[in-house]
């Protein structure tokens, strides 16, 4: 799974660490979102919806093989 996480929050200019914070995760759960080691759950990708204003699939996309 592809994702812009990293992009949408460099435009924020949030740090990793502020990010979780604002969401209630750990910054190593960011990072290993923005490193495609972790896929979140759906409350997550929710939750960081709601918080930049932006819709799941701005965020998240599939790669070919898993479409």
């Amino acid at each position: 799974m592809k994702n812009r996480l990293k992009i949408e929050r460099a435009i924020l200019n949030v740090t990793q660490e502020e990010l979780a914070e604002k969401i209630g995760v750990s910054r190593q759960t960011i990072n290993s979102i923005e490193t495609n080691r972790f896929v979140p759950s759906t409350v997550l990708a929710l939750k960081l919806s709601r918080l930049f204003g932006k819709s799941v699939n701005d965020f998240f996309e599939l790669d070919d093989d898993e479409k």
